[in-house]
């Protein structure tokens, strides 16, 4: 009897809406994101900047995400502090949750820190066991095949976002098949940035959109 296939570490769903959806919302919504759309700009663009001296010394942020220091902690030390990976991971749930919503998946307004109806799971990883110290040099140049591919994705989405919108303001509904690609789109992306800049897995991310 054939063994099931291990799950890959980064799981990512979006509850489908089980009543119709906001016609109103989802005629502004490309207005009605801007407020929330600024506070994730703002956050994800924060800097951690100390001066020593006439010496400035960088903390090591790719936007609000810490990179740098964790890269640097396994390389050298083969530890990846946990309030670090835990700001990374509640700054891309933030990001998915606004995500969802400009994608018109769902229509709660995206708190800035409660789950609503998307989940994104990413367990902090056993860093001696799981983590390579060296990989993490190599990820983001690792993942470049992902990236062509995302592109390609990212246009259908787009696409797709546009038919659901205008389902939506006639029917309500945003159509399954539609819904499942974007939130495909949306698992691969999220699959990727865990394992090429979270840093939260060294299992190569799978090329589907499927769970």
């Amino acid at each position: 009897m054939a063994q099931q296939q291990e799950a890959y570490p980064v799981q990512f769903s979006v509850d489908y809406p089980d009543r119709p959806l906001d016609r109103l919302s989802t005629f502004f919504r490309l207005i009605a994101i801007i407020p929330i759309a600024i506070i994730l700009i703002l956050v994800s663009s924060g800097s951690l900047n100390t001066r020593a001296g006439d010496t400035e010394v960088t903390g090591g942020l790719v936007g609000g995400a810490v990179f740098l220091a964790p890269v640097l902690m396994l390389l050298f030390r083969h530890k990846y502090p946990k309030w670090w990976f835990d700001w990374n991971l509640g700054l891309m749930k933030f990001g998915a949750r606004v995500a969802a919503y400009l994608f018109l998946l769902r229509d709660e307004y995206p708190s800035t820190d409660e789950e609503q109806a998307v989940h994104l799971e990413v367990p902090y990883p056993e860093v001696k066991r799981d983590l390579s110290r060296w990989l993490p040099l190599l990820k983001w140049l690792l993942a470049i095949p992902h990236y062509i591919v995302l592109a390609v994705l990212i246009v259908l989405t787009i696409a797709a976002a546009i038919i659901a919108w205008f389902s939506i303001l006639f029917s309500g509904r945003y159509p399954r098949s539609l819904f499942n690609f974007v939130v495909g789109t949306l698992r691969w992306t999220n699959r990727v940035t865990a394992y090429a800049f979270l840093l939260a897995t060294d299992k190569y991310p799978p090329f589907g959109l499927n769970p």
